[in-house]
């Protein structure tokens, strides 16, 4: 199982905005036939950088979360809702993790 958390940067006072974003997101991925097991939204409570979003996916395997993400990119509806939600950020990362049981 791996675990892949998207870490973005937001511009000042936007993470109400983000996070409505990023839920609609999440709707996109179910009906693009994401394999995701479970996705969730963490905000900072506090830390270096404020306005920090992380969208966290668990994916039974690399090659799911690849599949996973394809499909989901691919879409034309994904396509059309990603530019309003990059508009909101500075900058992020990638972090993709194994979980050991």
């Amino acid at each position: 199982m791996i675990v892949v958390r998207n870490v973005f940067q937001l511009k000042f006072g936007q993470a109400k905005e983000a996070i409505a974003a990023w839920r609609e997101g999440m709707s996109i991925a179910q009906r693009t036939g994401s394999s995701v097991s479970s996705m969730r939204l963490l905000t900072d409570l506090a830390g270096p950088e404020f306005y920090t979003l992380v969208v966290e996916g668990t994916y039974p395997s690399l090659a799911e979360f690849e599949r996973s993400a394809q499909a989901m990119t691919g879409s034309a509806e994904f396509r059309a809702w990603y530019p309003g939600f990059a508009a909101l950020c500075i900058g992020g990362r990638r972090e993709i993790l194994t979980v050991v049981e």
